[in-house]
């Protein structure tokens, strides 16, 4: 229950006219999911917005709309999706990792990667926290399910660095073992073969660098996209490295690739534990890595999906129903 004594208003004046009808949205639509979200009224009025509900409600939708102020001031583009990023953030401000180039000053500093062509900033917390830890660490595992941006950041991450300068080369991977099917089976050459298991590495590279840009740094070797078993042998100094479906890994692969980190470079390491298309039996090397390594892996649920909310209930109800027959089965040892 909320008393009287509760409640506040605060009114926020945007300057720029020019920037309001993207902040409120298509018949306020963004000002809407804001109120439904985080349990407010919000009312505009021409560049003002009054902001009624409990102290803490109100506060977060002001830290929510200056955020996204400041992302159209600095030129980008919002959706609803960015609405309900920004607010995901709001109601989990005190869990973001401390980050040396963060804003004191801002009450909302979300995460975020930015390229010449795209800035793409943290959804939710688990992708903040993946932001920040790619940019302080050396080697980071992101473990989660699909629709959760784990391979489409590691590889803007990539990219922004190739862009600045920091690294000399992307060398992006997969391991060739995809839910069945075999490579031998599949007409071309070994390109042809292979280029299909890659496409979602490529999707993220377009969306993050012109493709002409892109098609230059594949033809010079700046960009290196190939699958896992191209990397024995190699050490792979100054390149950002990123193994994807890391869980089609088997142990001996994932040491042969962890241990191909050189100097100058970073390397991050993506996968589903939960999906892992090797033969019965066989230990996946990212789920022992995991294991191993558990300082170093940032990890997303169901809650972090950022794709369709019936993606998020897919994956819930697919996570639940694991547990419930590994419990059965535990309760029939017994």
């Amino acid at each position: 229950m909320t008393y009287a004594s509760d409640l506040t208003h605060l009114v926020l004046v945007f300057e720029d006219n020019r920037l309001i009808g993207p902040l409120y949205g298509q018949f306020d639509q963004h000002l809407a999911l804001i109120e439904q979200k985080l349990g407010v009224d919000a009312t505009a009025r021409g560049n003002q917005v009054t902001i009624r509900g409990s102290h803490d409600a109100a506060a977060r939708a002001r830290d929510v709309l200056e955020a996204l102020y400041g992302r159209l001031q600095a030129g980008q583009t919002l959706t609803s999706a960015d609405v309900e990023g920004a607010i995901r953030m709001a109601l989990a401000v005190g869990d973001q990792l401390p980050l040396p180039a963060i804003d004191a000053a801002s009450r909302l500093q979300l995460a975020a990667i930015a390229t010449r062509r795209k800035t793409v900033v943290a959804r939710n917390p688990a992708q903040d926290a993946y932001i920040r830890a790619m940019e302080r660490s050396t080697l980071v595992f992101g473990l989660g399910p699909a629709g959760t941006g784990k391979t489409y950041l590691a590889v803007a991450y990539a990219a922004a660095l190739l862009e600045r300068g920091e690294v000399a080369r992307l060398v992006l991977s997969r391991p060739a073992v995809e839910a069945g099917e075999r490579l031998g089976f599949l007409p071309g050459d070994m390109r042809e073969k292979i280029d299909p298991y890659l496409r979602p590495l490529y999707d993220a590279l377009y969306d993050m660098m012109p493709p002409e840009r892109v098609e230059r740094a594949l033809t010079s070797g700046a960009i290196e996209i190939a699958p896992l078993a191209f990397m024995r042998g190699r050490t792979l100094a100054n390149a950002a490295v990123i193994l994807d479906e890391a869980q089609n890994t088997t142990s001996m692969q994932m040491k042969m690739f962890l241990t191909r980190l050189g100097d100058g470079s970073k390397m991050i390491v993506t996968g589903d534990p939960s999906q892992v298309d090797l033969p019965a039996g066989q230990v996946s090397g990212l789920v022992e890595a995991s294991r191993i390594l558990a300082d170093v892996q940032v990890r997303f649920t169901h809650e972090d999906v950022v794709r369709h909310e019936l993606v998020a209930r897919i994956v819930k109800a697919y996570d639940d129903d694991s547990r419930e027959r590994l419990a059965a089965a535990r309760g029939g040892k017994a």
